[in-house]
């Protein structure tokens, strides 16, 4: 079991690391969760190359990083909502770069209107899903030539709201619902993780999905004072219906905590295909409204379901 928690911040899971010598790529790496690992791992020594949209954004916060910790910062422009944008990004990141140890597949978008991505995918499947999986297959190469690999894909609670639709993910044939949407992409987060791992794993490349926690971050840029209300109501009744106390929200220090034990624990090594919170792994458990994860999001026949019907809808085959 894990010596850290709820209220454990990136410092301190990363406290006695030395991460000189690794190489850390993590998407929306300019704000929020994924800017605090960045930062964190760069003050261990990580060398860090952070990816998003926003080209000036990228460039600011490499800028910030690199002042105070010292490290090595590059930045690599690319939108997840663009297949196009994903391929030319690998491309460029296969041409400047030797390879990549951590990978951390940390962007997203959440409950976001009805929107498609530039290739007509749902929005928040074709982003949080659809864009790491190809983004993931572009930077393979790299990652296969790093030491002790690991891939960290940030998932959510959310996944306990719905599972993947396999035979209709960008709502084509049901009602748009923003959180059954969003629920469905962080399902489709972890069935990916167990996927990569059946793929990879032998090779010594492991991965991990994780809830970061309750975190206020531009994620939820999308949500309404009605949808935080909503969100709040449902922590609330989840935690009196397991008899506990609600949790609350946590920092971002504290919600990148997840993410930089999965990346680094000791006690992940050699093994992957799990799912973690609040730096721990968490059971699978189909009935805990406040924990643990559903046994749908672990089944290895959807994963290998969802890794076809992802290999068709972008048009690339991602084998080992």
């Amino acid at each position: 079991m894990s010596d850290f928690g709820f209220e454990s911040t990136a410092d301190e899971v990363l406290e006695g690391k030395d991460l000189s010598g690794r190489t850390a790529f993590i998407t929306g790496g300019y704000s929020g969760l994924g800017k605090e690992t960045a930062r964190a791992m760069a003050a261990k020594g990580a060398h860090v190359i952070l990816s998003g949209r926003d080209q000036s954004k990228l460039d600011e916060a490499a800028k910030e990083i690199a002042d105070e910790t010292g490290a090595k910062v590059d930045t690599l422009a690319a939108d997840l909502a663009s297949l196009d944008s994903v391929r030319k990004a690998g491309a460029e990141a296969r041409d400047r770069f030797e390879k990549i140890d951590l990978l951390i597949n940390n962007a997203g978008v959440m409950a976001c209107p009805y929107s498609e991505t530039a290739d007509g995918f749902e929005m928040q499947f074709g982003t949080n899903h659809l864009g790491h999986f190809q983004l993931t297959k572009e930077l393979m190469p790299l990652v296969e030539k790093g030491e002790r690999q690991r891939i960290v894909n940030l998932s959510s609670r959310g996944h306990h709201i719905d599972r993947v639709h396999l035979d209709d993910p960008n709502f084509d044939n049901r009602d748009y619902d923003k959180w059954q949407s969003y629920g469905q992409s962080k399902t489709a987060n972890i069935l990916f993780t167990v996927g990569l791992e059946e793929r990879f794993g032998d090779k010594g490349i492991h991965s991990y999905a994780l809830h970061p926690g309750g975190i206020m971050t531009n994620l939820g840029r999308h949500m309404t004072e009605e949808d935080m209300a909503w969100m709040r109501k449902r922590m609330e009744e989840n935690a009196k219906e397991s008899g506990q106390s609600p949790q609350g929200f946590k920092t971002i220090p504290q919600g990148a905590a997840t993410t930089c034990w999965a990346a680094t624990a000791d006690e992940l090594e050699g093994k992957g295909g799990v799912y973690c919170e609040d730096c721990h792994v968490a059971p699978q458990d189909d009935t805990d409204p406040t924990g643990g994860v559903r046994s749908y999001a672990l089944d290895k026949d959807n994963a290998n379901r969802l890794w076809t019907l992802s290999e068709q809808l972008v048009g690339d085959s991602f084998t080992a």
